[in-house]
């Protein structure tokens, strides 16, 4: 249980955080760094309770590479969902939140856009997270987080820099996408996911 309630509580306020600094505004040109620093500070917090994924696609992965349990990453998937629609539910009705219209979208562009860096996301947190050349480092948070400000900065513009179907669901309940588009992210984004799971099977056959 200690597992899906970090969990629960990174995905809240990761999926908080991307409302009120990206669809809200606050934050302005600095959005990314907001996402990206929640999400630091969130796996600096919870990496020796639950990992530290707050996302399905990276959950995914670990199951894939061998270090989450197939009924564990189900559970995760639900505490995270769960807790990224909350979170936009509250951003919308307490705060106001709201897209004044859905992200004009290039949809093969956002798309792929989403699937490589949600790739580069799970790749990232298996190598600093989960393999053996680099347990117990003092830098997993940062490489995770800045993985997502690369992200924002570079795609951003053209998908709106999910790389988590948890966020996709919470920007889709404050209409920045469409739901037709947040399919199309899940399913990209758990491409990505099990994809970097496999590649890290492949490179490191003895973890």
């Amino acid at each position: 249980m200690r597992k899906y309630l970090t969990e629960f509580i990174g995905t809240f306020f990761l999926v908080f955080t991307v409302a009120m600094a990206a669809v809200a505004g606050h934050a302005g040109d600095f959005a990314g760094l907001a996402y990206g620093g929640v999400l630091m500070v969130m796996v600096f917090a919870g990496r020796h309770l639950s990992g530290g994924h707050y996302n399905p696609a990276v959950s995914l992965a670990a199951w894939r590479r061998g270090s989450l349990a197939g009924r564990e990453m189900v559970n995760y998937w639900v505490a995270q969902l769960l807790a990224g629609a909350l979170a936009a539910a509250l951003a919308s009705q307490l705060f106001g939140v709201a897209a004044a219209s859905p992200l004009p979208l290039v949809r093969s562009q956002a798309l792929t856009a989403e699937l490589l860096f949600t790739f580069a996301l799970a790749w990232v947190a298996l190598l600093v997270t989960t393999a053996k050349a680099t347990h117990g480092n003092a830098f997993s948070g940062l490489a995770v987080g800045f993985t997502v400000v690369a992200g924002v900065y570079a795609v951003g513009p053209l998908s709106g820099a999910a790389f988590n179907p948890a966020v996709a669901a919470g920007i889709g309940i404050l209409g920045t996408l469409g739901w037709r588009d947040v399919v199309g992210y899940w399913l990209v984004q758990l491409v990505a996911g099990a994809f970097a799971g496999h590649l890290f099977r492949y490179l490191h056959p003895r973890e």
